[in-house]
């Protein structure tokens, strides 16, 4: 019985994030009210409070569950032989990808990340755990000498991710046109950046 429940209570969350993810692209994000969200999702306002405090934590709760498919989608592949650029460049694109399918959605993911409204400490979490992983390609380089140990890799990953986030804005400027051209621009400024800090 506890299994059904657990179920139950994993598709109404789903909904939740479904139906908010569409209308944050339709409407805007902050055009969209919680009401606006249970509507979508065929429950009672008061369901998703029993599930959400706020927009802000369905969008980060969405954005965990995309890092958590990404990040199996590269542990599914064999990572170990393959050179640092192409585990960044791998990664990044898989992030981009989602970043970019839907323009609104992407708009207000790249907002909260870059220049959020407020200080919000599950943001926070969501970003260490990105983090995190990009510290992990750096941290198997150095000990395969592919880089030097030397290196503060929490900058180094702030570095790169900062690099991603320009091509990002590419995309939204009008600069970078399609995926192919995206992956290629990032090969170009992450091989540039490996010139200095390899080993």
């Amino acid at each position: 019985m506890a299994g059904i429940r657990e179920q139950k209570k994993l598709e109404t969350r789903r909904a939740i994030q479904t139906a908010a993810v569409k209308l944050f692209a339709e409407k805007s994000f902050e055009k969209t009210s919680i009401e606006d969200i249970a509507k979508e999702a065929g429950i009672g306002k008061t369901t998703v409070y029993g599930y959400f405090a706020t927009k802000d934590d369905i969008f980060i709760d969405y954005c965990d569950d995309e890092l958590d498919q990404a990040f199996a989608q590269l542990q599914g592949t064999d990572n170990a032989e393959k050179a640092l650029v192409d585990q960044l460049v791998e990664f990044f694109m898989i992030k981009f990808t989602f970043v970019t399918k839907n323009r609104e959605f992407g708009r207000q993911m790249l907002r909260d990340m870059v220049f959020p409204s407020a200080i919000n400490e599950k943001a926070k979490v969501h970003d260490q755990r990105y983090f995190d992983i990009i510290e992990g390609f750096f941290r198997t380089a150095q000990d395969k000498g592919e880089i030097s140990s030397d290196h503060d890799l929490f900058y180094l990953s702030v570095h790169f991710f900062s690099l991603y986030l320009g091509i990002l804005a590419g995309w939204y400027t009008g600069y970078v046109d399609s995926l192919q051209e995206a992956e290629a621009g990032m090969r170009v400024l992450f091989s540039q950046v490996m010139g200095g800090i390899a080993k």
